[in-house]
């Protein structure tokens, strides 16, 4: 089982990553990585279950939502996005339909549509 980000570190990670995007600047792959996984914890602690997979290459994939558990192949129900629109869409800095409109989200199964668990609260 991986490493649980404490809420300090995950916090520290979304500033670190927020300021970044103020400012002229790019922020590091830790923060962007710490960020994303951090979110995605929060995701699964929301939604725990084994229906949906929620991929962000390559930092990271959770399964989440209750039902059908998957246990070989690719899942039945997938959402996969880059980091920024994961980060964007689990803040709330940006809407689950804009991203999907904008082609940022790939999103296939009947139980694929997670917008109604986002933004989390971190």
């Amino acid at each position: 089982m991986p490493r649980r980000i404490t809420t300090d570190d995950g916090r520290a990670a979304l500033a670190a990553v927020a300021g970044a995007v103020t400012a002229p600047a790019v922020p590091s792959r830790t923060d962007r990585a710490t960020a994303v996984r951090y979110l995605l914890q929060l995701l699964a602690e929301k939604a725990p279950g084994n229906s949906v997979e929620v991929r962000v290459p390559p930092f990271g994939a959770v399964q989440v939502i209750e039902g059908p558990r998957h246990t070989r192949g690719t899942p039945p129900n997938v959402v996969e996005t880059d980091a920024a629109t994961w980060i964007a869409l689990a803040t709330g800095a940006e809407q689950w339909t804009d991203a999907a409109a904008a082609g940022r989200i790939s999103a296939s199964g009947t139980r694929a549509d997670i917008s109604h668990l986002l933004p989390l609260r971190p």
